[in-house]
């Protein structure tokens, strides 16, 4: 007897392809964020934001290679949340400055970046796939572990 079930995920476990979608995703709207915050942070606090931008370019590289190496097409404008990053970004910038205060933000959105490398870890990717997401996501926390002193 065939087993139907066999190709479908199991319950629970989330689909890699879009899993590794929906990380490449808030990754590039993240880093629309940061493109502004770079733009616009005050001088002594642009090298802690550099950081955040350089290290969100290379994982969507990274997570974009991923894709199409699966023959996904990647989009690289994001979504909607990027386009309010920005917006967010410039407004503060426009009132007010752009320094270590945002930390509290950064964070948030940074949390929602973990969670979706939770699930790509979580989803059936490929060992070399899986070892890839675990080592941004481990530079990920070790930046946001890097950055706790501020506020």
């Amino acid at each position: 007897m065939l087993d139907e079930t066999a190709s479908e995920p199991s319950a629970g476990v989330p689909d890699a392809e879009a899993a590794l979608a929906t990380l490449h995703t808030r990754t590039v709207d993240a880093l629309k964020g940061f493109v502004k915050m770079v733009e616009n942070a005050e001088p002594e606090f642009r090298p802690v934001v550099q950081k955040f931008h350089d290290l969100h370019v290379r994982h969507a590289e990274e997570i974009g290679r991923l894709l199409m190496a699966r023959g996904k097409t990647v989009d690289a404008d994001g979504s909607f949340m990027g386009t309010i990053n920005e917006t967010v970004v410039g407004l503060r910038a426009f009132f007010d400055e752009i320094d270590e205060e945002v930390m509290s933000s950064v964070r948030s959105g940074e949390g929602h970046v973990l969670k979706a490398f939770d699930e790509v870890l979580k989803s059936p990717v490929e060992a070399h796939e899986h070892s890839d997401i675990a080592t941004m996501r481990a530079e990920l926390a070790q930046l946001l572990q890097e950055t706790r002193h501020l506020d």
